[in-house]
């Protein structure tokens, strides 16, 4: 036991997380993980003193509700190849295992309630940092947890919203995209530079994105 009664748990790659480190959850589709994910995860590591990470692959993402994803099974695989060898990170099933749009809120007082003691990161593209206080209940949110922003290439650098605590991270700015992969597999066009070494293969042998499954889309992730 924990001071204050507080127990250890474990992840899934079966490590103690005692509840007080810095927690960084990183959301999304995931539809494909590509090397622009990884090197998120390295910057915030360095930068933002990130002791634990959660990979969280969205059910359904409430900023495109009407575009099919890969299957579920393929996302995680994928996420789990790419992410062998990082002994500070996990997957998180639970937003696939809830179903329907995955709301950032509901992840958050899912990981408030379970590590009480944390300071937890959300991490989200620059792009989105001017829609938070359009996020639901946006309110509690920036209660709950701190954000961690990632640039975009060619993208302005936005002041935070009022309320919200952020931190830009300065080492991982992403000119390379999970759409811009998806669009490149279905023109049958080089992807292995884009993507983590252990996950390529599988990615690039899918035919999901080769038949033209996923809608097209306007937001990169």
């Amino acid at each position: 036991m924990l001071k204050g009664g507080e127990t250890n748990r474990r992840d899934e790659s079966n490590q103690v997380v005692s509840g007080r480190e810095n927690i960084a959850l990183y959301g999304g589709s995931f539809d494909p993980i590509h090397i622009g994910h990884l090197m998120v995860a390295q910057a915030a590591f360095e930068e933002a003193g990130i002791d634990w990470m959660f990979f969280i692959p969205a059910a359904q993402s409430p900023f495109k509700p009407d575009r099919r994803l890969a299957p579920a099974s393929l996302r995680v695989r994928w996420l789990r190849l790419a992410l062998a060898g990082w002994s500070r990170c996990s997957v998180d099933l639970s937003e696939i295992e809830r179903g329907g749009i995955s709301y950032t809120i509901d992840t958050v007082r899912r990981y408030r309630q379970l590590y009480p003691q944390a300071r937890l990161f959300w991490i989200i593209g620059g792009d989105h940092l001017a829609q938070l206080p359009q996020w639901k209940d946006a309110a509690e949110l920036a209660t709950l947890t701190e954000f961690l922003v990632v640039p975009r290439v060619g993208v302005p650098k936005e002041n935070p919203p009022k309320g919200f605590q952020v931190h830009f991270l300065q080492g991982c700015p992403m000119s390379i995209s999970s759409s811009e992969i998806r669009a490149r597999l279905r023109q049958n066009r080089p992807v292995r530079l884009f993507l983590p070494p252990a996950a390529a293969d599988a990615i690039e042998s899918c035919d999901f994105y080769r038949k033209g499954e996923n809608q097209k889309e306007n937001r990169k992730e």
